[in-house]
């Protein structure tokens, strides 16, 4: 073989060469992308769950208000899995438990929702009504006061507050009344109230109310 053919299948050679190398490390080519698994967006989980905190939390009040307690006792263990810390879900929670007549459990969660936050005023009107349900009529003062205390410029429950720190006062002044005395009081303290609200002339009027606590 001519020197000639020699050097020309090795310049074909190197020509190939250079081609192959240029492919393989040309930047343009593309390359498959690493796969990778997705995490999901932190924050659509949480809008997410604020937005069950908030439906959940309306249905207790609703629950509450009609009366449902055993409903809402449900629903306001969901709120509160939801948000452990909330005051509001807390004194509603003691609301609930007030209408099921389990006044030692209310009594805890009303405090709870103090603790939470001191400003929680409805917090210490239901634990007055508990203390008072569980015939501790020093602390159930001392709840009202702070309610009272705490209480904004023409709040309506203001005036029932006062009326029941003078029962009170007056109920460990003497003493217990008799049976059917307290009941006649009771009856005609109903009676009162009733036609003595702040809402006694408005076209709608509850048939009972309960300070819910708003959700903020």
């Amino acid at each position: 073989m001519s020197f000639r053919k020699i050097a020309l299948i090795l310049a074909i050679g190197f020509i190939f060469l250079a081609f192959i190398i240029s492919v393989f490390t040309n930047k343009d080519v593309v390359k498959p992308k690493s796969m990778s698994i997705e995490k999901p967006d932190a924050g659509i989980n949480a809008d997410r769950s604020e937005n069950e905190l908030q439906k959940q939390f309306e249905k207790a009040a609703e629950q509450l208000n009609a009366r449902q307690y055993d409903d809402a006792l449900k629903t306001l263990h969901r709120v509160l899995e939801l948000a452990p810390d909330m005051p509001e879900a807390h004194a509603n929670m003691g609301y609930t438990l007030l209408g099921m007549e389990r006044y030692e459990i209310a009594r805890d969660y009303f405090q709870s929702a103090i603790d939470l936050n001191g400003y929680q005023s409805n917090a210490y009107w239901g634990l007055a009504v508990a203390y008072e349900k569980l015939d501790d009529l020093p602390a159930a003062m001392g709840a009202m006061r702070s309610y009272i205390h705490l209480a904004v410029p023409d709040d309506p429950y203001v005036r029932r507050a006062r009326s029941a720190l003078w029962e009170w006062e007056t109920t460990l002044a003497r003493g217990p009344l008799p049976k059917t005395e307290q009941e006649w009081l009771d009856k005609n303290q109903k009676l009162w109230i009733e036609r003595n609200s702040a809402t006694v002339d408005s076209a709608e009027q509850p048939e009972t109310e309960i300070i819910l606590s708003p959700i903020k």
